[in-house]
């Protein structure tokens, strides 16, 4: 058992090192998916000390302790002997990784509801690496601008879709865990992380505070949403609708542009149900709305 558990760990090595050689910076996990090193702090800890992230210069600090450099991935690795797999931390230069959990454990249908994201908002996800993991869900890998910072989040893109985001890490593929292996999709291994695109970088972004909206701002932005609803061709109705919504709400004018929006999308062959569900649907969205 020892033997075996060496050379998955030496197996786990030669993955984490190969992906270094792309840029990701890398870190140690257990068969738990959990960093492999244990806090220095932890027998010790001292609650009136600000948090350290590697300042003391030894391993046990997460994500922290990530790196591309051979040497330090071998030293990491050196003291995690029981390390099976791998994490790569999201966020750092030069691919800026962004993470997209889709999971199949909570019961919803994660990659449906992308799709439905997609729609709404008018982007397509690009050809880029695609982790499968061991429950069935996906791990899509994107990169991201270096002056964006994309926090982790647990279903608030949608239902069962989770991010990774600064600080945060992915499973590298070829870890070991306790349900299974990670591995590339076909087709993808080879594969950059592609860029996100900017209509779903939004949607990833921190919410922005409420901005108080001037009455010519109002008139101007608010009138040119309309119009793009009356624009709206049998097919798109909703998807525009939905799409003026969250741009209204993003604004601070949703409040006050919700009757106009409702009113253009009924004219356009909407039921105003549909219209006001719609709307509510954007402003919880746009985290404006009861969630």
């Amino acid at each position: 058992m020892a033997t075996t558990d060496r050379q998955a760990t030496t197996l786990t090595l030669a993955h984490a090192l190969s992906a270094a050689e792309r840029g990701l910076a890398v870190i140690p996990l257990s068969k738990t998916k959990l960093p492999a090193l244990r806090s220095p702090h932890h027998d010790h800890p001292d609650p009136t000390a600000p948090a350290c992230h590697g300042e003391c210069g030894r391993f046990g600090h997460g994500v922290y302790d990530a790196s591309t450099d051979p040497r330090r991935i071998r030293e990491l690795f050196a003291a995690a002997p029981r390390a099976t797999g791998y994490g790569i931390a999201c966020g750092l230069h030069p691919h800026h990784l962004i993470g997209i959990d889709l999971d199949t454990k909570s019961g919803t249908d994660s990659s449906a509801a992308l799709r439905e994201l997609a729609l709404r908002h008018l982007f397509t996800i690009p050809a880029t690496v695609v982790v499968l993991t061991p429950s069935g869900g996906r791990h899509l890998w994107l990169s991201g601008p270096p002056h964006v910072v994309v926090p982790n989040s647990a279903s608030r893109l949608a239902p069962g879709i989770d991010v990774r985001g600064a600080g945060g890490y992915l499973v590298g593929p070829g870890s070991r865990t306790e349900h299974g292996v990670y591995s590339t999709a076909p087709g993808t291994a080879q594969l950059a992380p592609a860029p996100c695109p900017p209509a779903l970088l939004r949607l990833l972004a921190p919410p922005q505070r409420t901005r108080h909206p001037t009455p010519s701002s109002t008139g101007r932005h608010g009138q040119g949403l309309v119009q793009f609803v009356l624009a709206a061709h049998e097919g798109q109705r909703n998807t525009r609708l939905f799409w003026a919504a969250c741009r209204a709400y993003e604004n601070g004018i949703g409040p006050d542009l919700a009757a106009a929006l409702v009113d253009a999308a009924v004219r356009t062959g909407l039921t105003e149900r549909e219209a006001r569900s719609t709307i509510a649907s954007a402003a919880r969205m746009t985290g404006q709305g009861p969630r």
